[in-house]
């Protein structure tokens, strides 16, 4: 404790954190975050499943059989700022006076990589959704957009498009950004969360729910235009939405260090505490009241003309995750009778080894039956997740592996590569021959057998955090990151890996994304 002052606790007091957490936090710097040892990375037919057509339209229709009697709630993590789309564009209005078309042609013929999406970006202005907004907010200040454009002039345009002086895109969240082009108008990421739900995400009584992580500075954002859209999409769609929002908690900021593993204060002397990353939604998750969630990124939609292909296979994916779930429930009711014959011990190992990927110890066929029955209800009674996976395209992220625990057993985890020790040159290798990629696309199943919700916090491996250096104010730090939504903080649930296809991956990383052809409306 003498790391910490008086001021200090009641500081740490005040965010709900207790001494203990942080001291723990100061500790892992010290130690460094233990690296995972991959085994092998999941392949088709080793760890990831393939599913064929006559499977998914039986898993279609049991899906739409069962779903129909549970709790479905679509859970979209929505925080942050959109500034990093804008990276480029942001750099070119803040380092030029004057952004010309030709001048940044010419900068692009000669390699440079910032000008070439710089030029695309100028070149398909029009194409973007968002530009209808844009043209009408510069005319209301009496700029001709398309005059500048034809000029080749950019510099007011960008400004208009990231700056408070117009669209303000830059300080906004990528959720209340216009991504698709209709004839009808433009919608917002958001809005498309919205289409999305309604199709596969209908529970009993007959409405759709979401929920929203956000930042507490975007939450007006968003009611406002939910109240503005929500009409009109349920008359469309044929349902109520009900959409709630939540933040990050403050109690689950980490405590920042300096490159001495030394609390790393701020010029007024308090410590520097931040957002432990999106593995702290894990809070929220928890909180929340559903037999079934479906987790997808904010970023990850597609216009009307390509959603058929997502619609189908969250309904692969759900229809998946309730028949293991009912075989599970089937088997624990069972287990949970005092005479259990050994043909069924038999078939519950046949099952988790084939469905659940799960290996028992070397000895248990010497163990006795109660160890066995044991050991089955401990494996079968936690929460389920059943995770789309894409052909590894090249994309940053993380993937699926057969990781090993302390213990010598093996089991599926999503992996990122900052877990991974840069220094073991066989561990690398493994790395690099993911077949697959993690695209965030999970059906989670969150309750018992009984119906009771499973307390989340209980499945989370805490070894697994992330060590990044960051700087504040010029000065070096380093900071921590709790374990991953969809890695260490789902590291003890039962995980069945699907192959889904590179259509149903989306993501919105750059401006220039949404002018690629799968973001296009026609």
């Amino acid at each position: 404790m003498e790391l910490l002052t008086k001021a200090d606790l009641l500081q740490i007091k005040s965010l709900g954190i207790s001494p203990e957490k942080v001291l723990a936090e100061i500790e892992m710097f010290k130690r460094g975050a233990p690296f995972l040892k991959l085994d092998r990375p999941c392949t088709a037919g080793d760890g990831i499943k393939r599913i064929g057509e006559d499977e998914s339209r039986d898993l279609v229709g049991f899906f739409v059989e069962v779903a129909a009697e549970k709790e479905l709630l679509k859970f979209v993590p929505a925080s942050g700022a959109a500034s990093r789309m804008f990276k480029v564009l942001l750099q070119a209005a803040g380092e030029n006076e004057r952004i010309r078309l030709s001048e940044v042609a010419a900068e692009a013929e000669l390699g440079d990589t910032d000008a070439w999406q710089l030029l695309a970006f100028m070149q398909d202005i029009k194409k973007f959704a968002f530009f209808a907004d844009l043209k009408a907010v510069m005319a209301a200040d009496g700029l001709d957009i398309k005059l500048l454009i034809g000029e080749g002039e950019f510099k007011e345009i960008i400004e208009y498009l990231l700056t408070d002086r117009g669209l303000n895109y830059a300080a906004r969240p990528k959720g209340l950004l216009k991504f698709h082009s209709y004839p009808e108008g433009s919608r917002t990421a958001f809005a498309e969360h919205l289409v999305e739900a309604a199709n596969y995400a209908r529970g009993n009584g007959g409405e759709s729910r979401l929920h929203f992580t956000v930042s507490p500075e975007h939450q007006t954002g968003f009611t406002e235009l939910l109240a503005e859209i929500r009409d009109e999409f349920e008359n469309e769609y044929g349902i109520r939405f009900a959409v709630d929002f939540s933040e990050q908690e403050k109690a689950t900021d980490t405590i920042a260090v300096d490159l001495e593993n030394q609390p790393f204060r701020e010029t007024d002397g308090t410590l520097l505490f931040r957002p432990g990353g999106h593995g702290a939604l894990l809070e929220n998750l928890n909180r929340l009241a559903a037999d079934i969630i479906f987790i997808k990124n904010i970023d990850n939609v597609v216009p009307d003309r390509l959603k058929s292909e997502t619609f189908l296979w969250k309904r692969v994916l759900c229809g998946h995750l309730l028949k293991v779930q009912q075989q599970i429930f089937g088997y624990i009711e069972e287990l949970e009778r005092k005479s259990i014959p050994v043909e069924l011990l038999d078939k519950i190992l046949a099952f988790i080894k084939l469905e659940l990927s799960v290996l028992p110890p070397a000895d248990f066929d010497l163990r006795p039956e109660l160890e066995k029955r044991n050991f089955f209800i401990g494996i079968l009674n936690r929460p389920i997740r059943v995770c789309g996976m894409v052909k590894n395209e090249g994309e940053p992220g993380g993937g699926p592996f057969w990781v090993e625990d302390r213990n010598g057993s093996l089991s599926l985890q999503i992996v990122e590569g900052a877990q991974i020790n840069p220094e073991a040159p066989e561990q690398q290798e493994i790395l690099q021959k993911a077949t697959h990629f993690n695209p965030v696309d999970l059906v989670c199943g969150v309750r018992d057998w009984q119906g009771k919700p499973f307390d989340l916090k209980k499945y989370v491996d805490p070894e697994a955090v992330f060590i990044a250096q960051k700087s504040k104010a010029g000065r070096e730090l380093k900071a921590l990151e709790l374990p991953g939504i969809w890695n260490g903080a789902m590291a003890f649930w039962n995980t069945i890996f699907v192959e889904v296809p590179l259509i149903t991956f989306n993501p919105v990383k750059s401006v220039n994304d949404l002018l690629r052809d799968e973001h296009q409306s026609s």
